[in-house]
């Protein structure tokens, strides 16, 4: 198990370093000139430009700007936005708000998953598998923008239930109208896949001799079939959760919540190499530790799996 988890840590470094140099070369790439566009339609005043340019390293080729980036990351510092915050200082001010809305979402995600998805599997082919059906494909094919807007209108204008927006109000129980609508726009890959996989272990000789040695469902169910049946799902989950991770961008423009999807965007939009790349480099790092999490989960859900 411990040589297991030390492999898994050294497949960051390739990872980092490959993240890294891609996105700061895509930022690089980016046409126009990112100190102009901080003075928007004001003619700034060519030696502060240049001033400017000498101190984010902007007049040097990619490979000395991304040099002088990875090293201050091993010195600790991720490098200064074009405002002159230091990127860690947005950064904890943003993931936390993200984080808060991708645990609830992959949460509601989740429950819905595995009872919509267990109860139609039971009930194959039955008014509510058909029903489960339906309802995931309405899910999928919806746009999330189109999502946002009905829930803000619906259960946010018309019913009063939530607040339209977030804003300021950023706490766990500010953003359940968010983690509602990408909680539905999410459930449905993971309802099929759950009710898949609950119909095939349901299938197995295992259960069947359960049942055969006088078992009850409500044993045999929630223990034998249930347990055996979330592996895909919670590989569809954690996925899902790197995805928020990295910012529902969308979702948080139009709920207007200062997370990490807006800051990543607008730094995107100024052309901020350092502040794009550190937000991806800590996301990489995250992503992998908690897919290091999911696998060695699998061994507790299914004891037939083992690590090498």
């Amino acid at each position: 198990m411990l040589g297991y988890i030390l492999k898994r840590l050294l497949q960051v470094v390739p990872v980092f370093f490959g993240a890294t140099l891609l996105i700061y070369f895509l930022v690089f790439a980016m046409p126009g000139d990112p100190i102009l566009a901080l003075f928007g339609d004001r003619t700034p005043n060519p030696a502060i430009v240049q001033a400017l340019r000498e101190q984010y390293h902007l007049n040097d080729p990619f490979i000395v700007q991304y040099w002088y980036y990875i090293t201050g990351v091993f010195q600790g510092n991720l490098g200064m936005t074009y405002s002159g915050r230091p990127v860690t200082e947005v950064l904890a001010e943003t993931l936390p708000v993200t984080g808060r809305l991708a645990v609830m979402a992959i949460a509601i995600e989740f429950t819905l998953a595995i009872i919509i998805g267990t109860i139609a599997a039971l009930r194959k082919g039955k008014l509510f598998d058909n029903t489960s059906l339906v309802v995931a494909l309405i899910a999928l094919s919806i746009p999330i923008f189109v999502l946002c807007f009905i829930a803000q209108y619906f259960f946010a204008l018309q019913l009063g239930w939530f607040s339209p927006t977030v804003g300021a109000d950023n706490g766990w129980g500010g953003l359940w109208l968010p983690a509602l609508v990408l909680g539905f726009s999410l459930f449905a890959v993971s309802m099929r896949l759950m009710r898949s996989s609950t119909i095939d272990t349901l299938n197995q000789e295992w259960v069947r001799t359960a049942y055969g040695k006088g078992l009850p469902r409500r044993r045999v169910i929630p223990v034998h079939v249930l347990r055996n049946s979330l592996i895909p799902v919670i590989t569809n989950s954690a996925t899902n959760f790197g995805v928020l991770l990295v910012g529902a961008t969308v979702t948080e423009g139009i709920f207007n919540v200062p997370g990490v999807g807006n800051t990543l965007y607008q730094a995107a939009v100024r052309g901020e190499g350092p502040t794009v790349v550190s937000f991806v480099t800590v996301f990489v790092i995250l992503y992998v530790l908690v897919n290091l999490v999911i696998d060695l989960l699998y061994g507790l859900l299914d004891p037939r799996i083992r690590y090498a």
